[in-house]
């Protein structure tokens, strides 16, 4: 291990442990003039999204002010998610109806892209609907470390990540995309990037003036591509991790890790011809093809992904606009 990566990991990886204390927190957020959001991205999440507005707007808003507004962004739910979500409180928002001149793409990154507009806060947290053991320590793990440290702009979440069945949770599991994809990637090209634990995790932080100059990926790519933006243009001083304990959450079968791992590698291979480390890339195939049995017969199913980009939020006018962002000279 380099002494850098090892420096980074004493100084830059903590435990939700040690911000138990949420009334700190807060006084250190009014210190320092802070506006926290929280963005629960969603997609036929009804089975989970109330507890979790429940858990967040009880214990973050009422009990203890940490965040300042917090909203559910839908990328078109076909149950009852926004209408779970609206009947305990949330703010709750369709993507399409978000920047309408700009259209609509279907995805999680769209959504998170989509929140930077609709929100206010200095930091905006992203957490996951999916979780099944929901507590304030998916929040205040990831957010307290740019709240203390001013240098950290992008704060990971990692955990133990049993993976729920219908018979009940396995001890162990999960990450598989990270283990067998991402970290060979790191591993090759973005060796100090390795210290990230879990750096596709769906619960982080970050400042507003890192999100709003960073490109966003709609679909399965948008994890990866920031990691790698942020790498490249404030390094890995710039990250901070925080351990969870656990997170139990609903497993995913291996064809749909393949779709993402599919994704994930196009968004990494762009990343590597515009950061010039590649002479040459062949124009990528958008089909991914995958096979199911049926009988003694095997039928290839197709389907095309496209990891198509939303570009750097404060490129957009109407955000310049709102936000009352100047033309530099």
């Amino acid at each position: 291990m380099s002494e850098k990566i090892e420096k980074w990991l004493e100084t830059n990886t903590f435990h939700h442990g040690e911000f138990w204390d949420i009334l700190k927190l807060v006084k250190e957020k009014r210190k320092k003039d802070l506006k926290i959001s929280l963005c629960i991205p969603t997609l036929n999440e009804e089975k989970t999204i109330g507890k979790e507005i429940v858990i967040f707007k009880s214990e973050l808003m009422e009990r203890y002010p940490l965040i300042d507004e917090f909203a559910v962004i839908d990328s078109g739910s076909e149950d009852k998610t926004l209408e779970v979500a609206a009947s305990f409180g949330a703010d709750t928002y369709r993507s399409a109806d978000i920047l309408p001149e700009v259209g609509e793409k279907k995805g999680k990154g769209e959504n998170l892209w989509k929140a930077i507009y609709q929100l206010e806060g200095d930091i905006i947290v992203y957490v996951d609907a999916d979780i099944k053991n929901i507590h304030p320590r998916f929040v205040t793990g990831i957010v307290a470390p740019l709240i203390h440290n001013d240098t950290i702009k992008y704060c990971k979440a990692f955990y133990d990540r049993p993976m729920a069945y219908s018979n009940g949770i396995r001890s162990s599991g999960g990450g598989r995309v990270t283990e067998i994809l991402i970290r060979p990637l790191f591993s090759l090209f973005f060796p100090e990037l390795t210290s990230l634990i879990q750096p596709l995790s769906g619960e982080f932080a970050v400042r507003r003036e890192v999100l709003e100059r960073i490109p966003f990926p709609i679909g399965y790519g948008v994890e990866t591509a920031h990691i790698l933006d942020v790498y490249r243009e404030w390094g890995l001083e710039a990250f901070g991790q925080c351990d969870l304990d656990q997170r139990i959450h609903r497993n995913q079968s291996t064809n749909a890790l393949g779709k993402m791992s599919f994704g994930i590698l196009q968004t990494f291979l762009n990343r590597l011809k515009d950061y010039g480390m590649v002479d040459k890339l062949p124009e990528m195939a958008t089909l991914y093809r995958q096979f199911q049995a049926e009988g003694n017969r095997y039928e290839q199913l197709t389907r095309e992904i496209v990891e198509y980009e939303r570009p750097p939020m404060i490129t957009i006018p109407a955000y310049r606009e709102k936000f009352d962002i100047q033309d530099e000279d």
